[in-house]
């Protein structure tokens, strides 16, 4: 497994979302306590050694890996046999079997969640993923427990990114208007507005409900309604729709 040991140059500008700093300044961190253990998940990956070592680093941290996958359509499988918590992808597979694969494991729904992890990722790559409903996406030269913490980021429904990867989000964020297929104008009310940006600047519902004054439980309804609203898949679809539209 590589690692990377270099501090990456960053914009001045931070994107936050579902609890998780997307900050481009420094590795990313948790902000709330991931679930206890068992976490289960399983690899898809079509080279046998990164499998390999990818197995060793998640066991030594205590997730169980349910099984192991070198294509689209055998870990797709996998996922139907196991259910796992997490499902850990190579976009890149071969004969383009894992945009096809991220697409099929984010329609299954709970309770496999889909943790992205490759080489590099270009601009579209990242896009999609995310607004496909990735819960995280980070690249291969990670650190071991950067990636034993996006795994139970991932588990909790918590979104983890990688610093470069935030970078480029970050820049299409700001640059781009949305395309079509991509979350498209709503209505929401004042409050539902005041939630969302929120939201978008990595608080959880404690966290708001401090902030406006109200209860966690009328936080959560608030943000199931924008979800909902929205057509979002997870809050990282909801702060990227803030962010596009100036109100983060």
């Amino acid at each position: 497994m590589p690692h990377s040991t270099s501090h990456q140059p960053a914009p001045s500008e931070q994107v936050r979302a579902a609890g998780w700093r997307l900050d481009a300044h420094a590795p990313a961190t948790a902000v709330r306590r991931p679930r206890p253990d068992p976490v289960t998940a399983v690899v898809i990956d079509d080279h046998e050694l990164f499998r390999f070592g990818l197995r060793s680093i998640l066991e030594h941290g205590g997730i169980r890996v349910a099984g192991e996958a070198s294509s689209a359509e055998a870990g797709l499988a996998l996922i139907r046999r196991n259910a796992p918590d997490v499902a850990i992808l190579e976009p890149r597979l071969p004969r383009g079997g894992g945009q096809a694969a991220i697409r099929s494991i984010v329609a299954a729904g709970p309770p496999t969640r889909l943790l992205v992890l490759t080489v590099e990722a270009d601009e579209a790559e990242v896009t999609r993923a995310v607004l496909a409903g990735a819960c995280g996406f980070l690249l291969k030269d990670a650190s071991p427990a950067e990636i034993e913490l996006g795994v139970r980021a991932t588990a909790c429904g918590d979104t983890m990114v990688s610093p470069r990867i935030a970078r480029s989000l970050l820049e299409q964020l700001h640059g781009r208007h949305p395309e079509d297929g991509e979350l498209e104008s709503v209505s929401l009310s004042p409050r539902e507005r005041e939630v969302l940006r929120l939201v978008a600047d990595g608080r959880d519902n404690s966290a708001i409900a401090r902030e406006l004054v109200i209860s966690p439980y009328t936080v959560r309804n608030h943000v199931s309604n924008i979800l909902l609203k929205l057509g979002a898949e997870n809050r990282v679809q909801a702060a990227v729709y803030a962010v596009r539209n100036s109100l983060a």
